[in-house]
């Protein structure tokens, strides 16, 4: 993007200021890249070239489109961390451009999007062990048992504070990026080996349509850019550090899936890709052997498993942040002597167990997409909230002066109201609903008198 779109510093005091000991229990700058890399890559990646495979080049267009798109919504969220690095991500940036009740109900769909989905996250995970130890398949009660049983355990992970959480979602984000850099590899090997060759592009390989439906379906990958400004208040010098996380996370992570998935998409035969219930395991497989492919499942789960992690950190600190400022009970902005919330945290892993146990008794697969669906229509409305609020604050002249910020969010903009129309009515009618449903709590809560805490 060039340093001229590269969000500014409004002023440069924080800058000034001497860093924060690191002893301090705060996410550092390298914990904070694989908070935002560790939530993008969970389990869709795994599965995403059997859908692209039979729009062939036009999932290369759609990739570069989508990632197009992520950058500059990405870029709007530095914007606005560096002018609110305070905490609360979506819902103070909001509350600054709209004021309370828009920034309520856009936080509070977003909230429940995101135990939601975290829900979903962990079936995925359980289903991905379960190639591993059949037990944890069928209809014996075990996988909603296991589900529970991990989101609890990172639940008290996360409990022990943001560097505990942070460091094991550092380790696994090194380890889920084994298998996309082996795609890499191995498709470099084989081109320079003459084992295999790129597909020419010609005159109709690229369509219009084709490439929408392609930028539609990647578009679901990188979800969670957004993911350091949650939690901005437990980052070290959250002004340099989210926008450095947000920005490298975004970069490092599209062109992983844009390689990745171009190489396993253009390098193998169409029917076998698209008819596959484990691409990257038949990548694996064809270009090198049998065996290692069997670990991919492996890394699957331990993808989930650590996005999981980084959700779990990222759905505690949204309703605490509301607490603080109001707009929630003041018991959900209790931290424990670790400085996490716990209270928040508690309650948003008990509301993701009961998620998993109300929908047991479908498939996994099933489970998955519903979950998904409400998840994903919900943030999507976030995204739209936070390029509009950046467009609104910097008529305010309260985001950076930079030319670059107006053409940036609005292109943003523009991009999160494609992605909603290319959601789908059933995606759109969830998140509409969820945001109606804020109406009355928020009503509720200025109705009810905030009582001092015990």
């Amino acid at each position: 993007m060039g340093m001229a779109v590269w969000p500014q510093t409004v002023s440069t005091s924080a800058a000034a200021a001497a860093p924060p000991e690191k002893g301090d229990g705060k996410l550092g700058r390298w914990m904070a890249v694989s908070l935002v890399v560790g939530n993008m890559i969970g389990s869709g990646i795994y599965l995403l070239p059997a859908a692209l495979a039979p729009l062939g080049w036009n999932s290369v267009g759609g990739w570069l489109f989508t990632i197009a798109g992520g950058l500059c919504l990405a870029a709007t969220f530095c914007w606005l961390v560096r002018a609110m690095p305070e905490g609360g991500g979506p819902y103070i940036f909001t509350l600054r451009a709209f004021g309370p009740l828009p920034a309520f109900m856009v936080s509070w769909s977003y909230w429940i999007s995101l135990w939601i989905g975290n829900a979903a996250i962990a079936v995925a995970a359980i289903s991905y062990l379960g190639a591993l130890h059949p037990a944890l398949t069928g209809a014996t009660g075990a996988a909603p048992v296991a589900a529970c049983v991990l989101i609890w355990a990172l639940t008290l992970l996360n409990l022990m504070g943001a560097r505990s959480a942070g460091g094991f979602q550092l380790v696994t984000t090194i380890i889920k990026l084994i298998p996309l850099l082996l795609v890499v590899i191995l498709a470099a090997a084989a081109l320079i080996g003459g084992e295999a060759s790129i597909p020419p592009v010609e005159s109709g390989s690229f369509s219009a349509p084709a490439v929408t439906v392609a930028a539609t379906l990647t578009l679901w990958a990188l979800l969670g850019l957004e993911s350091a400004t949650v939690p901005a208040g437990k980052i070290r010098n959250p002004e340099r550090t989210v926008p450095f996380a947000t920005m490298t996370g975004m970069v490092l992570t599209g062109i992983l899936y844009l390689v990745t998935c171009s190489a396993i998409i253009l390098l193998m035969p169409v029917d076998v890709i698209a008819n596959s219930g484990a691409p990257f395991a038949d990548f694996v497989s064809h270009f090198w052997a049998p065996g290692p492919a069997l670990f991919v499942a492996a890394f699957a789960a331990i993808s989930c498993i650590g996005a999981l992690n980084g959700w779990i950190l990222v759905q505690s600190e949204l309703p605490y942040a509301m607490a603080k400022a109001g707009a929630f009970p003041r018991w959900f902005g209790k931290e424990n002597r670790r400085g996490v919330p716990a209270r928040a945290l508690v309650v948003s892993s008990v509301l993701m167990s009961i998620v998993v146990l109300l929908n047991y008794e479908r498939s996994a697969t099933e489970i998955f997409g519903f979950l998904i669906l409400l998840s994903t229509a919900t943030t999507l409305f976030m995204y739209l909230a936070c390029a509009l609020g950046a467009l609104r604050l910097f008529g305010r002249g309260l985001l950076a002066r930079s030319r670059a910020v107006p053409w940036i969010s609005g292109l943003a903009a523009v991009y999160a109201l494609w992605t909603i129309y290319g959601a789908g009515g059933e995606a759109v009618g969830w998140g509409v609903l969820l945001l109606i449903a804020g109406i009355p709590v928020y009503l509720l809560m200025r109705l009810v008198p905030a009582k001092a805490e015990a």
